[in-house]
């Protein structure tokens, strides 16, 4: 006689559907085909990284408190807190499906996720990167950082660090990925890339008001930079929200420049990062030690 399968395990049949179909819709919804990327968005628990609920979903007048203590509700394209009162979030699905799949992960590579947040799209990145391949987790909150170490145990190819993101990658790396805004890359972000390394990072300006800064970033864009044999090609993404990068102070001019480029629009054309060279063609923005060119 077969078995009886018990309520909790078609809880955990009907919430493998739930992950496979948020899956699918996510790719769908970036034109996106990839085969290992669908599999590891279909696999990782989302609810086991916001933890218990009730949960928080953040919406345009600020949070909504989720009545449902049924975890399916988390399988949507939508941001759920992490630290509310700070607006650090989950982050965007979709936006993440873009990401990931743009940082073109292979089996064994070595990333380093900045701003690992408690680890859900690190989680992501260390099923696609396998069991031969490495991801190290750097995370500035201690807290967000004790619940990325607890969340990541059954990923025993995952390393947390709670540390200062600039600090990281301390060895080559083959791809970084940033999830916080910040005003210019980071020096062992694209210093320690091996070559054809990939950087994907929000680079933007931070958000202040009457009473000062908000901890959000107020023009932000999603870049794509790679390691070629000479230089660094760039890419611009796409327009982005993110929190502002907590650990790393800018100068007031220089955010003040950075806004003006995006005012003035033409991300789209930027092809190459130059880096510590001199200036030589013309740039969207520019400072003494690095710029974005529009010269591939």
């Amino acid at each position: 006689m077969a078995a009886i399968a018990t309520v909790k395990e078609m809880d955990e049949q009907a919430l493998a559907s739930c992950r496979r179909a948020f899956a699918s819709r996510l790719l769908t919804k970036e034109g996106i085909q990839n085969d290992a990327l669908l599999h590891s968005f279909a696999t990782v628990p989302r609810e086991r990284f916001l933890g218990p609920p009730p949960w928080k979903m953040a919406s345009w007048g600020g949070y909504v408190d989720i009545p449902s203590r049924d975890a399916s509700v988390v399988y949507q394209d939508a941001l759920f807190a992490l630290q509310h009162e700070r607006h650090v979030n989950n982050g965007s699905p979709s936006l993440h499906t873009r990401g990931i799949h743009r940082l073109a992960l292979r089996r064994g590579d070595r990333v380093c996720h900045i701003g690992a947040g408690s680890g859900y799209y690190t989680a992501i990145m260390s099923l696609l990167v396998g069991q031969d391949g490495r991801v190290i987790a750097v995370e500035f909150d201690g807290d967000l950082a004790r619940r990325a170490e607890d969340n990541l145990r059954p990923y025993p190819n995952v390393q947390v660090v709670h540390g200062n993101g600039i600090e990281w990658p301390r060895d080559p790396t083959d791809a970084v990925y940033v999830n916080f805004a910040i005003h210019r890359p980071a020096d062992a972000w694209v210093e320690r890339l091996r070559p054809g390394g990939r950087l994907i990072l929000p680079v933007g300006v931070p958000d202040v008001d009457a009473k000062g800064p908000t901890g959000l970033a107020s023009y932000a864009g999603f870049f794509l930079f790679r390691r070629e044999k000479q230089g660094y090609s760039a890419e611009y993404l796409c327009p982005v929200a993110f929190v502002w990068a907590e650990a790393v102070a800018g100068g007031f001019d220089s955010y003040r420049r950075l806004e003006t480029a995006f005012s003035r629009g033409g991300a789209h054309r930027i092809g190459a990062l130059r880096w510590k060279t001199e200036r030589q063609g013309e740039e969207w923005y520019s400072e003494a030690d690095w710029g974005l060119a529009f010269t591939p």
